[in-house]
């Protein structure tokens, strides 16, 4: 199998280091080679947050080139049309429909860009796009978006459920473990590509 790519991009503060966790380990478990790294941009300031993770027989780079990935989650809107160059021409996105506004927008030097997951779709991009805060209301908790998100991702993929609910048991801490598998179901019941 030759190595697969998967982005997961967002702002910081909403959980895209956790949802790599589960990423990787549920990759472990099915005895894939992996790489991850991690890029941090002010993340504690809202600032962009980049995750890149390869997996297959062999790996030996976690770096994602432009219109290599093979999937891209995006934890917020504008995150995805950041980050969109690097998927390949059949590469698929899941866009949490969240807008979380970036500096120039908090002091008003800009708007919000507007149309932006109808931007993508016009690409003939195969997207996925749902409100994943408010799924993650409905499980207990806004911060469970990483997770609403990796069920929407376990649904495209290609392993078995039982192998994703593994990876949140051994990656979640157990006083939130409840409300996250709420989150996950949620996100893999959700009606996808």
């Amino acid at each position: 199998m030759s190595a697969k790519s998967i982005m997961i991009v967002g702002v910081g503060g909403q959980g895209t280091l956790l949802a790599s966790r589960i990423l990787g380990q549920a990759l472990l478990n099915q005895g894939f080679d992996i790489k991850v790294s991690e890029v941090h941009g002010m993340s504690q300031r809202g600032g962009s947050v980049v995750t890149y993770v390869k997996y297959g027989e062999k790996v030996y780079s976690p770096v994602v080139r432009d219109c290599e990935a093979d999937l891209i989650i995006a934890f917020e809107q504008l995150e995805s049309v950041r980050w969109i160059n690097h998927l390949k021409k059949d590469g698929k996105v899941i866009i949490n429909t969240q807008e979380i506004d970036p500096m120039p927008v908090v002091i008003g030097a800009a708007e919000y860009p507007k149309d932006l997951i109808n931007s993508i779709k016009q690409k003939n991009i195969s997207t996925t796009a749902l409100d994943a805060l408010s799924l993650a209301i409905e499980a207990g908790s806004p911060k469970a978006v990483n997770v609403v998100l990796i069920g929407v991702l376990a649904n495209i993929m290609d392993f078995d459920k039982s192998v994703w609910i593994d990876a949140v048991k051994e990656t979640v801490p157990q006083k939130f473990l409840d409300m996250n598998l709420k989150a996950f179901d949620l996100g893999y019941d959700y009606k996808t590509i």
